[in-house]
């Protein structure tokens, strides 16, 4: 398998860093089974990076999908998984200025989370909120990147409105429903049971639909007096597309982020007329460092303050030694979790 594909300068070997790392690789495609710790080099980082300690990594469905060999990583990015990590910054690059070795810091990364050590860009890392543990920072990167700019920017969600929020007991749901509570917009939910309805309730949502008991179409027009969703973050895709259209508010925005059950749908090209409606999307893994550090930006400049006030916070479901990533996906296969699944070294 192949190491960490970067440009940089090799870590001195010190009793902080030593020369290799514990790291999950991933055998073969194929169920959990196939991740396997493995002994690998301590990779070295760009003038850009720091290099992080790893205290907790988060555990995405993207990893999953790499797993299966369904997402590889991009060129020239490790074939270790894990996109998002919290720890100690052990080493600094020469062009870093922000942060010094001992800080705590997470991030979002391209690949290389499931390790010991993993590097990070000096511009997309952000500091761990001093009321939050390595776990909790590690639960935030992939979900808060993710949701700032699909709610706000693609969706232009505004206080006052609607927002559907499809797997609201998922990472991006859980963290969906309470940005867009902090940012005045009523909450509609979609999640798999009463359970989970009810925990998406605690934090927030004002109405919760099972959807495997009702049609949230219906729950959505009766819970808005018909007028539907100004906005629908989606995370399933198939049938949801259509379904989606007729759940939205004349000069609804939806939102997609995932396809759980498909990237193709049938729709009709007159309800999107007819309403005016927006379809968009986006991605995050393959994005330059660019546009990662920008959403970094706002993050901080938005959300950390709702971290002070005590409004918004990462759920965790559970944490699953890093020796253990198999145990850990097949939690979260089951999709019976609430929150984010993290992965912890030594912690």
């Amino acid at each position: 398998m192949s190491a960490l594909r970067r440009p940089g300068r090799p870590i001195p070997v010190t009793s902080a860093v030593p020369a290799v790392m514990t790291a999950i690789a991933i055998r073969a495609p194929g169920g959990p089974d196939v991740l396997v710790p493995e002994t690998r080099p301590v990779p070295a980082i760009a003038a850009d990076d720091i290099l992080i300690r790893v205290r907790a990594a988060g555990v995405n469905r993207a990893d999953i999908m790499q797993r299966r060999g369904q997402y590889p990583p991009p060129p020239g990015i490790t074939d270790i998984p894990g996109l998002e990590i919290a720890g100690d910054v052990v080493a600094v690059g020469d062009r870093v200025t922000r942060f010094k070795v001992g800080d705590r810091a997470m991030a979002l990364v391209a690949g290389g989370g499931y390790a010991e050590y993993c590097p990070a860009s000096g511009a997309v890392a952000l500091p761990i909120p001093k009321r939050f543990s390595f776990v909790e920072g590690a639960a935030i990167p992939e979900a808060f990147f993710t949701v700032w700019p699909n709610l706000v920017d693609r969706g232009r969600l505004a206080a006052g409105e609607t927002v559907l929020v499809h797997g609201g007991a998922s990472g991006i749901g859980t963290t969906a429903i309470q940005i867009a509570k902090a940012l005045g917009a009523t909450v509609i939910v979609t999640a798999g049971s009463e359970d989970k309805c009810a925990a998406c309730a605690r934090l927030g949502a004002a109405v919760a639909i099972n959807y495997r008991a009702e049609d949230f179409v219906a729950r959505v027009r009766e819970a808005t007096g018909g007028r539907g969703a100004d906005v629908i973050l989606d995370i399933v895709g198939g049938d949801y597309v259509a379904r989606n259209q007729d759940a939205a508010a004349d000069d609804g925005r939806i939102v997609h982020i995932a396809a759980q059950q498909g990237t193709r749908a049938e729709i009709d090209l007159r309800q999107i007329m007819a309403k005016r409606l927006t379809h968009t999307g986006s991605t995050l893994r393959p994005r330059p460092v660019s546009f990662k550090a920008s959403v970094a930006a706002a993050v901080e400049a938005n959300v950390f303050p709702m971290f002070a006030a005590g409004t918004v916070a990462p759920v965790v479901d559970s944490t699953f030694p890093l020796t253990a990533a198999a145990d850990a996906h097949r939690r979260l296969e089951t999709s019976a979790h609430v929150g984010k699944i993290v992965l912890t070294v030594g912690v």
